[in-house]
């Protein structure tokens, strides 16, 4: 949690943007001088071959988009992210006015590794999910994490807020390898679909599922 001096100082070193929906925050191409925050909107995070992207997730703000590759000198971002739905404001922290901030602000430092640490984590995850887990463990263990932690996995209801065909990239499958997982799961009764409406039945038969 930021103390109010240290949120008034990362708001002093920033600088915001707005980007309209289908134009680029970065790409892989990009130099990588500041950190990138999504303040408000949805990016597609993912790698582009021209025009075209292969999203592997889509962001909400608030979020980090890019908090490692300014880190690396010299480098450029790791991934292309590109504004999904307008409006999109994001603020890019130099690295170096922010290293001299966090020198300065050791609590700071340690938010920012905290940070860096969860995403370390979340790759990690992901990794071992595309290397040691089927489609339909994949599928079962990204539902699980997006269900509510107040319904106990109980007959919860989930909006799919991404298109079938940027989920299924997230989880390194075909949009028709995704639909026939849908009806996989829905034919044991853990879910019921309807459109981009899924109600999970059965959240600990879900769970057990994504363990593969």
């Amino acid at each position: 949690m930021l103390t109010p001096a240290d949120a008034q100082a990362l708001d002093a070193l920033a600088t915001q943007r707005t980007v309209d929906a289908g134009d680029w925050v970065f790409t892989h191409r990009t130099p990588a001088r500041a950190l990138v925050l999504l303040l408000e909107g949805t990016v597609s995070v993912g790698h582009s071959d021209g025009a075209a992207m292969a999203p592997e997730r889509l962001l909400h703000g608030p979020a980090w988009l890019d908090a490692a590759s300014a880190w690396l000198a010299g480098a450029t971002h790791a991934l292309d992210a590109r504004a999904a739905v307008a409006p999109v404001r994001v603020a890019d922290l130099p690295r170096a006015g922010l290293q001299m901030l966090l020198q300065q602000r050791p609590a700071l430092a340690a938010g920012l590794l905290a940070v860096l640490a969860e995403e370390v984590q979340r790759l990690s995850l992901h990794t071992h999910e595309l290397m040691h887990k089927d489609a339909n463990s994949r599928l079962a263990a990204w539902l699980h994490r997006r269900l509510p932690a107040s319904q106990g996995g109980v007959q919860a209801m989930l909006h799919l807020g991404e298109r079938k065909r940027d989920i299924a990239a997230q989880l390194g499958m075909s949009p028709e390898t995704l639909s026939r997982q849908m009806r996989q799961l829905s034919r044991s009764g853990l879910i019921e679909v309807r459109g981009y409406q899924v109600r999970v039945l059965d959240g600990p038969g879900l769970q057990r599922l994504a363990r593969g």
